[in-house]
């Protein structure tokens, strides 16, 4: 239970930073959700949003970072 615990404080704590990197650079980082491939459709009240393009280079980023640190055990 220990170790679960850590884990979700540096859950939190990656969260608090990223969230303070994209509330100071919002203008900068404009494009994602808006690349070609992201899913838009709506009508009326209702609009379906699915940012496939961004989830995958978000997933690729994740992915390499990941090895990153891997590779340098």
């Amino acid at each position: 239970m220990k170790d679960l615990g850590r884990w979700i404080i540096y859950f939190g704590i990656a969260a608090i930073v990223i969230g303070l990197i994209m509330n100071q650079f919002s203008d900068k980082l404009g494009w994602i959700g808006r690349l070609p491939g992201d899913i838009r459709m709506g009508s009326g009240n209702v609009k379906l949003y699915f940012p496939l393009t961004s989830l995958i280079i978000l997933n690729l980023v994740i992915f390499f970072f990941i090895r990153f640190f891997q590779w340098l055990k």
